[in-house]
């Protein structure tokens, strides 16, 4: 069953084809893709379906759309903070700018869009965990050549770092960027009160921080020994 946010369903806005937007992206976010079909979208956006077809052909085209319109600025201002990171030249301030420049923008971008960037964050989420066909090319469109200009980057600032392993790494990044933005409360709950989940520079600069200091973990191949000594250590002590 589709859940209707009270926020969209039933209103009507001038703008007809920013209210189909605006009612996707709310119901997207919410029940995935697969579970909304475009009559729910009109009902929500209070148009007819065939005001969703002319404005965007199919749910398909309507996703995309979704995308582009928060991704363009985004990753346009993520491609210029990376060419000012490059240019730093200390190696340890380059890593934290290059991690600075993915990271930032993902909090500002799209801000004073309908609904904002948290919300469709939550969508991001939500797509890449329905693993449907078409949100993930949609998703490769939209952002692989972004990511591999930021993995390209890092690796030149850690180029002892297998580029497979940096490649884990930004993946584990693109979790935790996901996870802080759409349940900033959590961090606020388990603090006790005593750190603010919904304080985005201090978020941004805790992510960072943690961030630097895993592409900087040795590479895998180099902790072997002391993986082999620890797996010996506890066998022995199974043994006994």
């Amino acid at each position: 069953m589709v859940r209707k946010s009270p926020k969209v369903a039933g209103a009507r806005k001038p703008n007809m084809r920013e209210a189909i937007l605006a009612a996707a992206e709310e119901l997207f976010s919410t029940n995935g893709f697969n579970a909304v079909s475009v009559r729910d979208i009109a009902q929500a956006a209070g148009a007819n379906p065939g005001s969703v077809t002319y404005h965007f052909e199919t749910k398909d085209g309507l996703l995309l759309e979704i995308y582009k319109r928060h991704c363009g600025p985004m990753n346009l201002r993520r491609s210029e903070l990376l060419s000012a990171a490059k240019r730093v030249r200390d190696l340890q301030d380059r890593l934290e700018a290059i991690v600075r420049a993915y990271v930032l923008p993902a909090f500002t971008s799209g801000s004073d869009l309908a609904g904002g960037g948290a919300r469709f964050t939550r969508l991001r989420a939500v797509m890449s965990a329905e693993g449907n066909e078409v949100a993930r090319k949609i998703i490769a469109q939209t952002f692989d050549d972004t990511s591999h200009a930021f993995i390209d980057a890092i690796h030149e600032s850690l180029p002892h770092i297998p580029r497979n392993e940096i490649v884990w790494r930004s993946h584990f990044l693109l979790g935790a960027l996901y996870y802080t933005l759409v349940t900033p409360e959590r961090v606020s709950r388990l603090s006790r009160g005593s750190a603010d989940g919904a304080d985005p520079g201090l978020a941004i600069e805790e992510l960072v921080r943690a961030t630097v200091a895993s592409f900087q973990a040795p590479p895998s191949d180099s902790t072997a020994p002391a993986r082999r000594k620890a797996a010996a250590t506890i066998k022995n002590q199974d043994e006994r």
